[in-house]
């Protein structure tokens, strides 16, 4: 690729069960008063500021249509160049980082805000399935991931105690992230005795109610050299959609996510994933996820991703440490989950990740997800 693109700038709110107090919008100035705190950019349009917003809503979750605008007048959009993705956020990274790759800006800011706690998550999820059939019985994200979830039993045999090892994993490591909603370990027993949602899926194993927002600053070599002394350089990327109809493809694969790091790979020049990457943030929304996900992204082979919790290597201390921020199951709203992952990579990267950093962290992966079963998948591979 002609230019190098790296964040150079990372905020997140603390994640919560609520916030009562904010609208959405205040929640979202809150991450742009930091990232210009911190870089002491401006909107200035003279080449010396940001020069555009990219900022990651939904009308559905934000009750509203055009949800961009609020968001984006206090975050550099008025009278300026702005866009809106409305999907997970970690699209709203890569569209700031085509931008610049584009060559027709040098600073972008890109920010995600979710406030689940205003509205019923079950009612917002069933408004992606078919209006005809889908709808009619009552369908949510959660219902068909717990429906992934025997399918992934069944056929690899996965079991209770390799899903519930994901849950306590990340929640142990969520206890050394400051913003992260959830940060009191549980046990195994906890997890395994937990109420049941949804068969096979407990209440412990899948994604609390969140509100929060997280914001990056991307800018191209030049002008990061001169922001940070260490930016987190993105080197590869990769999105693709599986079906619609959950019934044209087996639950048990990831055939999107596959296509997605491997497009992410070779712009990375990565051949080897488990050798070539030191940590791994992926979008667990259900504990299930972070097994079959670490399949898809060549972590180990299918139907091997309860081997691989089992063996330790996807400990915070371990080969490939996943989720050592805790993960989407410590507590990040639907959309923002994408853009904490890979805010939380690059933390890694330029060693600031406190307690939960990785020795001598030099490449990282984010992922992100959205639709149900894990319709869309998203990659990005960063470098220090």
């Amino acid at each position: 690729m002609s230019r190098r693109v790296g964040i150079v700038a990372v905020a997140q709110t603390e994640y919560e069960e609520a916030k009562p107090a904010w609208r959405e919008a205040e929640i979202t100035y809150q991450i742009v008063e930091k990232l210009l705190e911190e870089t002491r950019l401006s909107f200035a349009e003279d080449g010396t500021g940001i020069d555009a917003t990219v900022t990651c809503s939904s009308d559905h979750w934000d009750g509203r249509t055009l949800s961009d605008i609020p968001h984006g007048e206090v975050s550099g959009a008025h009278l300026r160049a702005e866009e809106k993705v409305s999907s997970d956020g970690i699209n709203a990274v890569i569209y700031a980082y085509l931008q610049i790759l584009s060559g027709h800006y040098d600073v972008v800011l890109a920010v995600t805000t979710c406030k689940e706690s205003q509205t019923v998550g079950h009612i917002i999820e069933n408004l992606a399935f078919d209006p005809v059939y889908q709808q009619k019985i009552d369908l949510d994200f959660l219902a068909t991931a717990a429906l992934q979830a025997n399918r992934y039993i069944h056929k690899y045999g996965i079991t209770p105690e390799q899903r519930a090892r994901v849950v306590v994993k990340n929640r142990s490591n969520a206890k050394n992230n400051p913003v992260a909603q959830l940060r009191k370990p549980v046990s195994m027993e906890e997890v395994l005795n937990s109420t049941m949602l949804a068969y096979p899926l407990r209440s412990l194993e899948a994604k609390p109610v969140s509100d929060g927002a997280c914001g990056l600053i991307l800018a191209s070599e030049e002008k990061a050299k001169k922001l940070t002394k260490k930016p987190a350089w993105i080197v590869g990327m990769g999105q693709c959609y599986e079906s619609h109809y959950l019934g044209d493809r087996d639950l048990a694969e990831c055939d999107a996510l596959s296509l997605a790091a491997k497009r992410a790979y070779q712009q990375a020049g990565i051949t080897n994933p488990l050798r070539d990457i030191d940590l791994a943030e992926i979008s667990e929304y259900c504990s299930y996820q972070e097994l079959l996900w670490s399949e898809g992204l060549g972590f180990c082979g299918k139907g091997e991703g309860g081997k691989l919790i089992d063996k330790g290597v996807t400990q915070i201390e371990g080969k490939m440490p996943v989720n050592p921020s805790g993960g989407v199951l410590s507590g990040n709203p639907t959309l923002v989950a994408g853009t904490a992952r890979v805010a939380e990579v690059a933390l890694q990267l330029m060693g600031k990740a406190g307690a939960r950093q990785i020795p001598k962290a030099r490449t990282g992966l984010a992922h992100g997800t959205y639709g149900p079963c894990g319709q869309h998948h998203a990659v990005l591979v960063l470098q220090a």
